[in-house]
């Protein structure tokens, strides 16, 4: 029987509680982690990882039918959906697998079950509904030793990383047939003909890249005024371009007021910002409306955590306002990113050991990106954020199109958007739209994490040919000194 007292115990395997784990495993700490599904948690099974397995697969298609633009001649290619789909999933389980080994070379104790907190120090674990290891111990990537029954852990510190599920609009249920979250949008039977994305958002616009790509009548309705609202609005709206250009069809200001589902289709009605009102009849819907935190059944009720908006508050240390309880990632709000979550389970743990020079998380600091065509990526405030919070700013571009890399690889649309402090020099923000440009944006973070200015910038050197020569001349460009623009 594997022990049930631990130093810390982290409820949830996802990108934040594996990552805690290991960590406090290298700090010397005795660690739990208890999860009721598959290690990796969202992002690994559903999430970041198996929807760029997808996008890859979507690009792989887009290429083979534009050989012709770099000298070959192909002809008959058509699409296996069910291999597409297939591959995603098996990146997914590797991966996962991937999770498990992890835990087990850092000796931190696996708990298969649903957790819930039991009083100060205390959290009960109960076989998760259909699970083979339901309520076990186990070493991680073990076999469970505790026969299915409950167990009752113990900890000083417990570390709540639960994760986020979609969020649902009422009236607008999704059904898993008609209706489809992002789970059921990786695992469709079928190609639909024509699909409807509510939301533009990241996960929306990425699912909705993927299906464009392989043919599929795609409409966004996004009820802001642009898509990807988040974003910086020179970067959206040169994204929306490209978007129209493939072929999607784009609806910003607009609310879907109801949804009529027939035999094999859906049919919404939408009000636009003018007031008009139409119909769209598709095959399939997805609902891509953002994400609400898994707060239930942890009891949460029982002890002095507040949540607030679906979400669990905590202070600049993960902590709740209960001693010795932490949350962190999604579960307690935006930016929802499973590298955010990993920052704060390093950071959580770090905090409960002592590690001394630590700095508190700064979301300007988080990078942002949607794995789209063309992709998009950015870190820090967007020019109108800057403004509005009281800056001269100072604004950089550099186009794709004046890159020679960029052009020999067949992809001369983009930009790079750079934002700075005109009196102190600070980069305030840098944004990015164009072929590999999520790979591109950890130049500029670390620049934030740096406190970098433009001098610092201006002055490394920057390999030749590589996109990332962009990054220099946006830079160079916000102070007159761009070479190739």
């Amino acid at each position: 029987m594997a022990d049930t007292s631990f130093d810390v115990i982290i409820l949830g395997g996802g990108p934040g509680g594996y990552v805690a784990a290991i960590r406090a495993a290298q700090l010397k700490m005795n660690v739990a982690v208890v999860e009721r599904e598959n290690l990796g948690g969202i992002c690994l099974n559903w999430g970041c990882i198996p929807t760029k397995a997808l996008l890859r697969s979507a690009e792989v298609y887009h290429l083979i039918r534009h050989a012709d633009r770099f000298g070959f001649k192909v002809e008959g290619v058509g699409i296996d959906f069910t291999a597409v789909i297939k591959r995603s999933r098996q990146v997914a389980a590797q991966l996962s697998a991937g999770v498990a080994h992890l835990l087990k070379k850092n000796k931190i104790t696996l708990f298969k079950g649903e957790a819930t907190l039991a009083g100060p120090g205390r959290l009960r674990v109960q076989p998760a509904s259909g699970a083979a290891t339901a309520g076990g111990a186990a070493t991680a990537g073990g076999a469970a030793t505790a026969g299915g029954a409950a167990v009752m852990l113990t900890a000083p510190h417990i570390i709540l990383a639960t994760g986020a599920r979609a969020r649902t609009l009422p009236g607008f249920e999704p059904d898993g047939r008609l209706i489809w979250t992002y789970r059921e949008a990786m695992v469709p039977q079928n190609l639909p003909k024509s699909l409807l994305v509510v939301g533009s958002g990241a996960i929306g616009i990425e699912f909705a890249s993927f299906y464009r790509t392989l043919g599929v009548e795609v409409t966004v309705v996004e009820i802001l005024d642009r898509v990807l609202p988040v974003e910086d609005a020179e970067i959206s709206a040169f994204a929306a371009k490209q978007f129209a250009r493939q072929g999607m069809v784009i609806h910003t200001g607009t609310a879907v007021t109801g949804i009529r589902k027939g035999a094999d289709s859906v049919t919404a009605s939408l009000k636009g910002a003018d007031g008009k009102l139409s119909e769209l009849t598709v095959e399939r819907v997805i609902l891509a409306v953002g994400i609400t935190g898994n707060v239930e059944g942890l009891g949460l009720e029982g002890t002095r955590a507040k949540v607030e908006k679906g979400h669990v508050v905590v202070d600049q240390w993960c902590r709740t306002g209960e001693p010795g309880l932490y949350a962190i990632g999604d579960l307690v709000g935006p930016p929802w990113l499973a590298h955010k979550a990993s920052h704060e389970g390093v950071l959580c743990v770090e905090h409960i050991a002592g590690v001394p020079g630590l700095h508190p998380l700064d979301p300007r600091n988080v990078p942002g990106c949607t794995y789209c065509w063309p992709q998009v990526a950015s870190v820090g405030l967007t020019e109108a954020a800057a403004r509005a919070a009281g800056y001269e700013v100072r604004v950089g571009r550099f186009p794709f199109i004046g890159n020679g890399k960029a052009i020999a690889l067949g992809e001369p649309e983009g930009l790079v958007k750079t934002v700075f402090d005109a009196k102190t020099g600070e980069l305030l923000g840098a944004h990015m739209v164009g072929a590999e440009v999520t790979e591109l944006i950890q130049g500029y973070a670390i620049a934030r994490t740096l406190e970098s200015t433009e001098a610092e910038l201006m002055h490394t050197i920057f390999p030749h040919p590589t996109l990332s020569e962009m990054m220099h001349e946006s830079v160079l460009d916000a102070y007159g000194r761009a070479i190739h623009f």
